[in-house]
């Protein structure tokens, strides 16, 4: 495990924010910091989300983390034991991308009452592709004519979803609305020239 340093700086504040979770400090610290391998923070962002499986509650971590070349991306949740192993464990997957590699950066604000004036966003949903992950959405194609009974084969789209998170306010709180805007405002600016 990499020691805690007490320099102040985005990686402190990291640190500090994924103590302030309690959900497993060491694990989830450990995990981030060896994917970010020694590379200055730009941004991070931190969402801690609880999952139903079943009877049971489980929590889920997701850190994303922006460095001057790459978007680290770390997942850990929390399993009962099973036949493999016994006992309650954890597992925490990373991901690294080259900023070079981001296609998009979908940002969606919903903001209520607009008619009201200027409002901080009540949700926010954030989309960052760069084709590891595509999705295909068939059905079958027609025509115009209704009394046609031919075979027309099939239409789609493919879609681009490699990870997509969202927040509300509601929720999370409007801090954690803002962090996300801000995080995505930090990624857009940093994958502009690539």
């Amino acid at each position: 495990m990499r020691s805690k340093t007490s320099e102040p700086g985005p990686g402190t504040d990291l640190r500090r924010a994924i103590d302030h979770t309690g959900y497993y400090p060491e694990v989830v610290s450990d995990g981030v910091f060896s994917a970010v391998g020694g590379e200055e923070l730009v941004a991070y962002y931190l969402h801690h989300e609880p999952t139903f499986d079943r009877d049971e509650v489980r929590r889920h971590l997701t850190v994303a983390v922006l460095t001057p070349t790459r978007l680290v991306l770390a997942h850990t949740d929390e399993h009962p034991g099973d036949d493999l192993l016994p006992d309650p464990y954890t597992s925490t997957s990373t991901e690294a991308v080259s900023l070079s590699t981001i296609r998009s950066v979908v940002v969606t604000r919903m903001i209520a009452n607009p008619t009201s004036g200027p409002s901080s966003p009540a949700e926010a949903v954030v989309t960052i592709g760069w084709g590891g992950v595509g999705r295909i959405d068939l059905e079958p194609a027609g025509c115009a004519d209704p009394e046609c009974d031919a075979d027309h084969g099939y239409t789609g789209t493919i879609a681009g979803d490699d990870f997509s998170l969202r927040v509300s306010a509601a929720a999370d709180g409007g801090e954690a609305v803002g962090r996300l805007l801000a995080f995505a405002e930090a990624l857009s600016s940093l994958t502009r020239g690539a």
